[in-house]
């Protein structure tokens, strides 16, 4: 077994010495920067942070006595968190889950690449039948009615760990957009494959990620690839470079390349598109499209822009089956570090749980991904228990590195790996954990 003795403990002091480098800054992360966070208080900015990664399912009172270790003179009132918690941007996190990231480089696809999916999460918070943004009646689901978020994130599927994430109002969500959003304001000096399902399948999102001179791989639905090639039937097997110009007239006098009528493509007002006005009122677009049979009977469409030089039809498909990493890192987010135990029911406090929540996601990750199990003459080729190793670096963090031999703790859960099995994806309404149920 590698393991690396002090690397828990490193990685937890750069965590929070991130924290505590953003303290004479915390102006710039306040609602307020001429008066939050310039007064001394019992919960100043750096514990202010921390305690919302380390925050426990517990109510507030009983986790911000755990967390000042029960000095009665220490330990501030949970009125007293929520007004400094009210001071923070969600910015500050959001800076953090980078800044944090960024000390601990991805692992490269091909050693050239970082695949990161996008997709898309809900969250049930508390009930508020006053929000028409997030609000909906009683049916089915629940007889009381129920409010919702919706996220969008980005995530890399070989490192398991969030880059970021955008906040929508369930009922107002526009996934193309935040799809954009989270394009536009990457940064990385390595180039991003940016793969998503076909709910993202859109003019817009292929535009803005080429602009950004990146890279994408988006399933499509085969009535969109039908109108990429202007077929009436798709042939089973597809793969061809396609190149379409867009714009929003449909008076063929105006078109400015009249011998390629075949290749324009109307998008009427209503649909989202930034680059075409009045000064630019066409807009060329290539992009790759592939179709390939499951093996199934059923067949997938892609479409990218990378090239058929570097990525066959078959590479797609592999790095396409990875995205799927995404869904099961949303349970373990939810469900294993207690994520959708939330302590508030503002939308802006419970955006604050979740970005805090994905930092602890990524603490977790990161020591998780040095600690290598071996075989020992077994049968499989064993893993590390995710869930158990997770619940124990949360822990580490929560108690300032008290655990001894953290990796080897790790270590002493393992599952064998079984590679093929397939289970049915399950859909189940679950409402919000009331708060007063919460002791842990």
């Amino acid at each position: 077994m590698n393991v690396l003795i002090d690397y828990p403990l490193t990685v937890m002091n750069s965590l929070k010495n991130e924290i505590k480098s953003m303290a004479p800054l915390a102006s710039d992360y306040a609602e307020d920067p001429a008066r939050h966070f310039k007064r001394r208080r019992k919960i100043g900015f750096v514990d202010l942070i921390t305690f919302l990664i380390v925050i426990g399912n517990s109510n507030t009172e009983i986790e911000l006595t755990k967390y000042f270790d029960f000095n009665v003179n220490a330990i501030p009132r949970g009125s007293a968190f929520i007004q400094q918690r009210s001071k923070l941007k969600l910015d500050a996190l959001r800076y953090l889950l980078k800044a944090f990231n960024d000390k601990f480089p991805l692992t490269l696809y091909r050693n050239k690449y970082n695949l990161i999916a996008v997709d898309g999460c809900e969250f049930n918070i508390y009930r508020n039948a006053d929000d028409p943004e997030t609000y909906y009646e009683p049916s089915g689901k629940t007889t009381l009615g129920y409010n919702m978020i919706h996220t969008i994130s980005l995530f890399d599927v070989i490192s398991k760990r969030y880059l970021d994430i955008e906040f929508q109002p369930s009922r107002m969500k526009n996934e193309f957009q935040a799809y954009c959003n989270l394009v536009d304001r990457y940064e990385s000096d390595v180039q991003p494959i940016f793969i998503a399902d076909r709910g993202f399948a859109s003019y817009n999102t292929f535009a803005h990620t080429i602009e950004a001179k990146r890279k994408f791989l988006i399933r499509a639905k085969d009535l969109n690839v039908k109108r990429f090639l202007n077929l009436n039937e798709l042939p089973d097997t597809i793969d061809q470079t396609v190149t379409l110009i867009l714009t929003r007239s449909q008076n063929k006098k105006k078109r400015l390349q009249s011998d390629k009528s075949e290749h324009y493509r109307h998008i009427c007002k209503n649909v989202s598109f930034d680059f075409i006005d009045d000064k630019r009122t066409e807009y060329e677009l290539s992009f790759r499209v592939v179709r390939f049979d499951l093996g199934n009977g059923n067949f997938e469409n892609i479409v990218t822009n990378l090239s058929d030089d570097e990525f066959s039809a078959e590479d797609l498909k592999d790095i396409y089956w990875l995205r799927w990493k995404i869904e099961t890192s949303f349970r373990d987010l939810k469900h294993t570090i207690g994520t959708e135990n939330f302590h508030s029911k503002s939308v802006k406090f419970v955006s604050q749980e979740i970005l805090a929540r994905m930092i602890l996601f990524n603490f977790s990750t990161i020591i998780i991904s040095h600690t290598v199990t071996e075989k020992h003459g077994k049968k499989h080729a064993h893993q590390v228990n995710f869930s158990m190793a997770m619940k124990h670096c949360v822990e580490y963090l929560r108690s300032s590195g008290k655990i001894d031999g953290l990796e080897i703790l790790i270590n002493k859960y393992t599952l064998p790996i079984r590679e093929g099995r397939k289970y049915p994806r399950i859909h189940r309404f679950r409402p919000p954990v009331s708060f007063c149920f919460k002791f842990i």
